[in-house]
């Protein structure tokens, strides 16, 4: 399997990249920093560089010929204002929406967030509001397209060592999650065909990550 993956040297990224490695797939990560491109390789990744703040349709079209699937795991970071959360979080989300249908690749996860449908109030933490805003948006544009679309909204992100164990489902209670078992459930969820048209919120659990997949709640059901 070949799958590019959007926000190639983030955390998850680079752990999504190792867990493909490391069973034989074809890992391509895009990253808009040459000097990110060792960290890449040392997983087992192929870098491509592109940044998808100012690259055009076409461009990332061709860097997605050929794939399988496409997993957007980008994000503006710590320390970046509201912006940039739209510009990365939901923009760039977009443009890679765009460009796996123009290069007729199907399957697209996203990697959202728990919260995304109870942001902050008005004048509470506005850059986390921000975040979550350009997030719900990117999933609102990518659950109307015509893609075999999976949204995966983990919970506090930790880099605690894996259990292997966590709770998968449309709803579930906050918690965290290890980034290595979100690393995982990607996997499990790209290998998964019938996890297509689902929202899925992800927090360590009792339940290995097979099962959980394979038991993943009903499709989405887009509001009348």
């Amino acid at each position: 399997m070949r799958v590019v993956i959007a926000g190639g040297h983030g955390k998850i990224a680079l752990l999504l990249e190792r867990e493909l490695a490391g069973r034989g797939d074809r890992a391509v990560g895009l990253i808009r920093n040459p000097d990110h491109a060792a960290a890449l390789r040392a997983v087992g990744a192929h870098p491509v560089l592109a940044d998808l703040e100012h690259a055009g349709v076409d461009e990332i079209a061709g860097h997605l010929a050929g794939a399988d699937a496409v997993v957007f795991a980008a994000g503006a970071g710590p320390g970046s204002g509201a912006a940039r959360k739209d510009t990365v979080d939901r923009a760039a989300a977009v443009l890679l929406a765009d460009a796996a249908q123009a290069a007729g690749v199907r399957r697209y996860l996203l990697v959202s967030s728990m919260g995304v449908e109870d942001p902050p109030a008005p004048g509470r933490d506005e850059v986390w509001a921000a975040y979550l805003r350009a997030k719900k948006a990117a999933e609102d544009d990518l659950t109307r397209r015509d893609l075999d679309w999976t949204v995966l909204r983990p919970g506090r992100l930790t880099d605690d060592a894996p259990t292997g164990r966590i709770h998968l489902d449309r709803r579930v209670p906050r918690g965290a999650v290890t980034r290595t078992d979100v690393a995982r459930v990607l996997v499990a969820l790209l290998y998964h065909p019938g996890s297509a048209g689902r929202i899925l919120e992800l927090v360590d659990g009792e339940t290995p990550i097979g099962e959980a997949v394979a038991a993943a709640g009903p499709p989405h059901q887009p509001p009348a």
